[in-house]
């Protein structure tokens, strides 16, 4: 009796430990299942394991939202893996703030923009709200632009129908971007808006020469803004620093194919900030068709000054009107000469060391307003020759009191 009680006991004791086991490994492939991080602060989650597929083709929408709202929710230091293959989605909402310390996405596929218009209210990647961000990697952030760029009015119509960007940062502080590609946007690849201390690095931005409004690197009522080491070749402004943006500093971009390296356009809307202490240094504009360029609407909508800005240490090969500063600005003719150019003020501008060569015979224009010239442009080391030969080197200036020193006779107005 007492053997049979034993073994009733062991019995029991097995199906006991059976029973856990069973439950552990359940819990276990749940786990696995649902891509979930490991307990306590910090955690990884790849969207892969949420179920997304790397075909290109299928709508993983869901997947990535799931993972960014599990990292945002998180304590600690999150991880959100986008892993090796092709992921299409839709509109993704990235919105803080986030609970733990930084959320980083490792970029190590490709995430694919659809070309389902109907899927997006404005942009794609629109991320808010958030500190500590960081997005990182060899992969792509593809907006498949092609498809779409027939779409885009906006080059006849003031009131156009705004296509989706591809990423945006709205109210984020301290953002690093470093070592992804943004390719083939919509519209803009990226806009920063109401940020601080955002750094882009090492980083690529393509898309035709003449795709329409794929601005490079957008950026507006931003400060603490840093471009470092970026190759950027797209259909508009390489990078544009709109108004209410300071501190802003690009160092080491290649520019080419594209509209230059622009401040503005400013005073086209009404109450717009100052632009101050802009430095843009070691950079190399290739074949754009504009260089360095400050540019304000004729009609400006209201006063805003554009100061404190060096361009220092800067190379231009073949890029057209290498110097320009144009207080008459008025793409594809859309806007009335009826304004007050004179809203928009100019002043303490350096460029020092400014050569190469320019694909218009205008190496230098300044073109200001004649209410208010433009004050403080300092000239130092500029060596710019026209490339052509059915012309000579000039410079065209109005209403710009310019002080020159080391400056080429042919790339000079100085009084």
């Amino acid at each position: 009796m007492a053997s049979r009680n034993v073994a009733m006991r062991v019995l029991l004791l097995l199906a006991v430990v059976s029973a856990a086991y069973a439950a552990k490994d359940k819990e276990e492939k749940k786990e696995s299942a649902d891509g979930a991080a490991a307990s306590g602060p910090g955690g990884e989650y790849d969207i892969a394991k949420l179920g997304a597929k790397p075909d290109g083709k299928t709508d993983c929408t869901k997947e990535v939202e799931e993972a960014w709202a599990s990292a945002c929710g998180g304590t600690g230091k999150q991880t959100i893996v986008i892993p090796k293959g092709d992921f299409l989605t839709g509109a993704l909402n990235f919105t803080g703030p986030c609970k733990g310390d930084g959320v980083t996405i490792k970029l190590e596929g490709n995430l694919l923009a659809s070309n389902d218009l109907a899927k997006f209210k404005s942009n794609w990647i629109e991320i808010m709200r958030v500190k500590n961000l960081v997005i990182t990697g060899k992969g792509n952030i593809d907006g498949q632009g092609k498809a779409v760029w027939t779409k885009n009015s906006c080059q006849k119509n003031y009131n156009c129908k705004i296509l989706p960007n591809s990423l945006v940062l709205d109210f984020c502080d301290d953002a690093l971007i470093e070592g992804i590609s943004i390719i083939n946007s919509k519209f803009f690849h990226m806009n920063i808006y109401e940020c601080k201390g955002v750094t882009v690095k090492d980083v690529k931005v393509s898309a035709p020469g003449d795709s329409p409004n794929t601005d490079g690197i957008h950026m507006g009522d931003s400060s603490n803004v840093s471009i470092i080491d970026t190759t950027i070749g797209v259909g508009d402004d390489c990078i544009s620093i709109g108004p209410g943006t300071k501190q802003v500093n690009i160092s080491g971009v290649t520019c080419g194919p594209g509209h230059g390296i622009s401040i503005g356009s400013l005073g086209r809307y009404k109450d717009e900030k100052d632009v101050t202490d802009i430095t843009v240094k070691n950079c190399v504009l290739k074949g754009s068709t504009n260089g360095l360029r400050i540019k304000s609407y004729e009609d400006a909508k209201s006063p805003l000054i554009a100061s404190k800005i060096t361009y220092e240490n800067i190379k231009m090969d073949d890029s057209g009107y290498p110097i320009i500063i144009d207080q008459k600005y008025c793409p594809n003719k859309l806007c009335t000469s009826k304004g007050d150019s004179a809203r928009v003020t100019v002043k303490d501008v350096t460029f020092k060391n400014i050569t190469g060569t320019s694909s218009s015979p205008e190496a230098v224009s300044l073109l200001c307003s004649d209410k208010k010239p433009c004050e403080g442009i300092t000239m130092s080391d500029v060596k710019i020759e026209y490339s052509g030969t059915n012309n000579k080197t000039m410079a065209v200036c109005t209403h710009a009191k310019v002080t020159a020193t080391g400056v080429d006779k042919a790339n000079t107005c100085a009084a």
